[in-house]
This record gives structure tokens, C-alpha cells and sequence, in this order.
């Protein structure tokens, strides 16, 4: 059991971020074997097929995270300053880490983290390069909807803490956490003891390559960090219904009454685009007039607009699929 203490000024600077860069690790990790549970399959298989098509070579940055490590280099994954950085910055971040970072390890890191040492700057260089690359082939054709869970992810635990505070928060983030009189409770296989955050609070980052563990991550550089699973992680890569209802399609038109059926949870134009076929600008203006009609509201998170169904809206999906609202 790992307990993490939570002074005033802890609870004042605990935030929420997500991280591009971060994904791009816990994905590797995937393809190297670390999802036991085969949640990934259906990504996994395409990736890989992706990669070998591009003749990419992951070794250095597998080096890095071997499946089997309970951890992750500091330095490789550093907490990002704001909600929802692009990996740009990220990388950036990480091309400028210093070089006495890297030899502030253990003597006995990781073979990636070593290799680094004997060159930082070419090194640093050359992981950044090959993790944009990766980045092109494993994850933009998905960000969209990677990015749609975390985000409709944070915004509902935003809810959460407005209703009733750190406690709320808390109280369902993930089954392994749970919190009393000031304390986390995290269980975890590896680490165990009491953590202090110092005064410097906690990032909590929902990853969906986490589940169905949690990392925890601190040094004394950067802010300690807790990448959990958002909500829905499981039905990410799920075959998305065919959501044509002919009721609604006669009251609202077939496009509409497809936006509106796939708004199971919040979604962005982009991702809504890319499920149902239709162009970013068609999509736009079938929500503008869904919003007007009182069926969609609109919310932003971060650089992102999220739309999800009004309370009318659910009744209305709810009599067209013939169940009881």
C-alpha cells in the first residue's frame, strides 16, 4: 500500500493535465507486451502492422520501458505546465533535458537510459525523432479519440470535485485509490510507505494505456504525477454501432439523428467526424443547429470543444431505441 499525505497547500496545486508524450510511452509499453489483459488488441494489431509497413525501429525507446519495469525514466515523461500541451512542447521539454538528469540515476538504469548518458545531446535528438515518427503512424490516426476520453474524463471529474470536493474527487477515481483524513491510499504492486507531495501537489493525468494499473511518478525535480484509467477506457476500441434510427431520422434527418446517437459520451467535431464519414465542416453545422434545438451542449476543455446530448436529447434517443427514458 502506498499512502501519499496531503498538506493544505497540496490540495490547493493538485491539477489536471494530459500528455501526449506520456501516451506515446504507455503505448509502447502495450505493443511490448504489457497489456496482459488484451484491452489494446484491436490498436495493437494495426500499429504493428503500421510500423513494420514504415520499417520504423523502436529499440532505443524500448530500451526505455521494458514491459517488466515498475517504473518509467523521470526524465522521459516530464509533468506537463499546462492542461493539454501538443507533443511538440513535449518534446521540445525533453530534447533540452539536462545532461546531469540523465547520470542522476541509479548506475544500474535501464540500457536505454545509459546509452543517453554517453551522449546526451545527439541522443536526446535522435529519441525525439524517432518518438515524432512513431507519433505519425501509432497515435494520430487515434488522437482524436484518445482525446475525446480523456478529455470528457476530466471534465467529469471537474463535476466531481465542484459537488463535494477533494473527497468526491477521490472517491471514484479508480478502485486501487481511496482517500481518508488528508491521505491517498493507492494499492500497487511495487511501491509501498508514505509519500509527502512537499507543498508541490499532485498532477493527475488519465491515460488510456494505463489500465488496469495506475502509475505513480515523483523525483525531486518535477511534480509527482498519478496516471490513472479514465472512465470508458474499455469501450475505446469497440466496434461503433451502426446508430441509424429511422424515427429519428424522420424528425431530425439522417446526419443529425447519426450525430446524435453516436453522442453516447462527449465528443469533438474532429472525432465525430472520423466515426460517421461525414466532413469536419458538415458535422459543425449539423451541431450548431442540434445546439439551437436545445438537443446539444457545448463545452470546452483545454483547446477542444466537447459536444454531449441534453437531458431532452437522452429522452429522445431513449423513445426512438424503444426504451424508457
Amino acid at each position: 500500500m502506498l499512502e501519499i499525505e496531503f498538506s493544505a497547500e497540496d490540495v490547493a496545486r493538485t491539477r489536471f493535465s494530459i500528455s501526449p508524450l506520456w501516451e506515446v510511452v504507455a503505448g509502447v509499453r502495450i505493443l511490448l507486451g504489457a497489456d496482459e489483459q488484451h484491452l489494446h488488441r484491436t490498436w495493437t494489431a494495426q500499429v504493428r502492422s503500421r510500423i513494420a509497413a514504415a520499417r520504423l525501429d523502436l529499440t532505443p525507446l524500448a530500451a526505455l520501458v521494458p514491459p517488466g519495469t515498475s517504473s518509467v525514466p523521470g526524465f522521459l515523461t516530464p509533468p506537463p505546465t499546462t492542461p493539454g500541451p501538443s507533443l511538440d512542447v513535449e518534446l521540445a521539454t525533453l530534447r533540452a533535458t539536462a545532461p546531469e538528469r540523465l547520470r542522476a540515476g541509479p548506475s544500474q538504469a535501464q540500457p536505454g537510459v545509459r546509452a543517453l548518458r554517453a551522449d546526451p545531446e545527439r541522443g536526446l535528438g535522435r529519441l525525439a525523432d524517432l518518438i515524432s515518427a512513431y507519433w505519425e503512424l501509432a497515435m494520430a490516426p487515434y488522437w482524436p479519440r484518445i482525446l475525446g476520453l480523456l478529455e470528457a474524463d476530466i471534465q467529469y471529474r471537474a463535476r466531481r470535485f465542484a459537488e463535494g470536493g477533494t473527497r468526491r474527487l477521490f472517491e471514484d477515481l479508480d478502485p486501487q485509490l481511496s482517500w481518508d483524513s488528508g491521505t491517498l491510499h493507492v494499492r500497487h504492486r511495487f511501491l509501498h510507505g508514505v509519500r509527502r507531495l512537499d507543498g508541490r501537489g499532485l498532477l493527475l493525468g488519465p491515460s488510456a494505456f494505463v489500465w488496469p494499473r495506475v502509475f505513480w511518478t515523483t523525483d525531486m525535480v518535477d511534480q509527482p504525477t498519478l496516471r490513472y484509467p479514465p472512465r470508458g477506457v474499455g469501450e475505446l476500441w469497440s466496434p461503433r454501432p451502426d446508430p441509424e434510427s429511422a424515427t429519428l431520422a424522420k424528425v431530425l434527418g439522417a446526419s443529425r439523428a447519426r450525430l446524435l446517437t453516436e453522442l453516447t459520451s462527449p465528443a469533438s467535431t474532429t472525432d465525430l467526424a472520423l466515426r460517421t464519414g461525414l466532413t469536419p465542416g458538415g458535422v459543425s453545422q449539423h451541431l450548431s443547429a442540434l445546439r439551437e434545438s436545445g438537443l446539444v451542449s457545448a463545452h470546452r476543455a483545454g483547446r477542444v470543444v466537447l459536444y454531449a446530448r441534453t437531458r431532452i436529447a437522452e429522452d429522445l434517443v431513449a423513445g426512438a431505441e424503444g426504451r424508457r427514458p
